[in-house]
């Protein structure tokens, strides 16, 4: 109990202390505010969820103490409770098959569902900073204008193409809101990765690793993200959030495209170079993205993976 009690002070505030480095506007502070809820998943995945729960309430009153109700609020919503939630569902199983010799055998929570639920952290943290500018879409584009106006106009202060800057903002305004959504949805897929793997490798992880690449969103996904996709070109703050939740959604399939990948491939020659190389892609051009999100739509529409399973002498871990 003592150490389970210590472990969530360090968790606590080793994600409270990453998360205000923010403030010092520091470069390395950055990739310390993306990694804020790796302490507490680590928690939450080797010393159960109680003790990310403790920490994270722990850490958002000495954030509260310290800096105001802002900022707890802000750690609270985006690092504490997913951290916590994401964690507890990752240690969630139910008993499938009990046998009076034996262990009983059980069912985790699938990655799937994980995944859905990472889209909906995603869609509700940007939802909330969003609607703390404004209460409607013309307010929160105007307030995210004059941001991009402040940042470019102290970087461009001797150029004289107003009209081409102003052109560049009103861009980067339209889209911030959906870039902010994959964004946080990545953050909270890759700490969850990384806590998984950190605590496998010291032997504290309470569960088997799941098999990735049967990664399979939730069927009403697909019929969600269309009425949502309908929803975005309605206009006012309707479509603003309605573009938010596509951004998580198309993300969402992006990752469980890269699945499919990693499933399709497999016996397949030259199957790292494959891999290496999409990922590649990704991370230097961004727009293969959408080609990984395609495939994911193609799997949940026609089950790509299933067909391979089905195959004669298939079994998921081949």
């Amino acid at each position: 109990m003592m150490m389970q009690i210590l472990i969530a002070l360090a968790a606590g505030a080793a994600s409270a202390l990453m998360f205000v480095s923010i403030i010092s506007g520091a470069m390395v502070s950055l990739v310390l505010f993306y990694l804020a809820p790796l302490p507490l998943m680590v928690a939450a995945l080797g010393w159960g969820t109680a003790s990310a729960l403790v920490g994270g309430l722990l850490g958002s009153v000495a954030i509260g103490t310290i800096l105001g109700l802002p900022y707890m609020a802000a750690f609270g919503l985006t690092i504490a409770l997913p951290a916590f939630w994401l964690g507890h569902l990752a240690l969630l199983a139910k008993p499938v098959e009990t046998a009076p010799s034996a262990q009983p055998v059980l069912e985790w929570y699938p990655t799937g569902r994980i995944l859905a639920w990472i889209a909906g952290f995603a869609a509700l943290t940007t939802i909330v900073a969003l609607l703390s500018l404004g209460t409607d879409a013309t307010a929160i584009t105007e307030m995210l204008k004059r941001a991009l106006t402040r940042m470019f106009g102290m970087r461009d202060a001797g150029s004289s193409d107003a009209a081409s800057t102003d052109q560049l903002v009103t861009v980067l305004a339209a889209i911030a809101p959906s870039a902010a959504t994959m964004v946080a949805m990545l953050t909270l897929a890759v700490n969850l990765w990384l806590a998984g793997r950190i605590t496998r490798t010291s032997g504290r992880l309470a569960r088997p690793w799941p098999q990735l690449d049967l990664t399979e969103l939730p069927p009403m996904t697909l019929a969600a993200l269309a009425l949502v996709l309908a929803l975005a070109f309605t206009g006012g703050l309707t479509a603003l959030i309605s573009q938010i939740i596509v951004a998580a959604l198309v993300m969402a399939y992006a990752l469980s495209g890269f699945a499919v990948l990693h499933m399709l491939t497999q016996g397949a020659q030259l199957r790292g170079l494959w891999l290496s190389s999409s990922y590649a892609a990704v991370l230097i051009f961004g727009w293969p993205l959408l080609m990984m999100t395609a495939l994911g739509l193609v799997d949940a529409a026609f089950g790509l993976r299933r067909r391979k399973l089905a195959r004669p002498g298939r079994s998921p871990s081949q």
